[in-house]
């Protein structure tokens, strides 16, 4: 693996740690819930919170890369993967189990170049 996508790696393992313990405190406590396309399509104020620390961590180590994100999309922003290394995020995979208070969830955080 080369040194640049070591750093990536790095990156997003360090995120996705500080993104799970956001999760974890709004497992203990009220999540508001709201719906996207439809009743069951769902997404929570704690789903928006992870998906900007991801961007804005991101963002500062990396200021040149792009990012879709789940909730951004459902919110209306273009979803195009070009050439240029992308994040790919879903700051909660899981939403219904996380609204149910069921652990059973995870960050999501993909990285792509050149569309790989």
């Amino acid at each position: 693996m080369t040194d640049f996508f070591q750093t990536v790696m790095d990156h997003a393992v360090a995120v996705a740690r500080k993104a799970g313990e956001v999760v974890q405190e709004a497992l203990a406590g009220d999540r508001k819930v709201m719906t996207k396309s439809s009743a069951v399509d769902l997404v929570t104020q704690t789903d928006q919170k992870v998906e900007q620390l991801i961007i804005q961590s991101v963002k500062e180590k990396f200021p040149t890369h792009r990012f879709i994100g789940e909730e951004s999309v459902a919110a209306g922003e273009a979803c195009v993967l070009t050439n240029d290394p992308t994040w790919i995020i879903d700051p909660i995979d899981g939403t219904t189990n996380f609204v149910h208070s069921f652990p059973f969830v995870a960050v999501s955080i993909g990285f792509s170049v050149n569309q790989q």
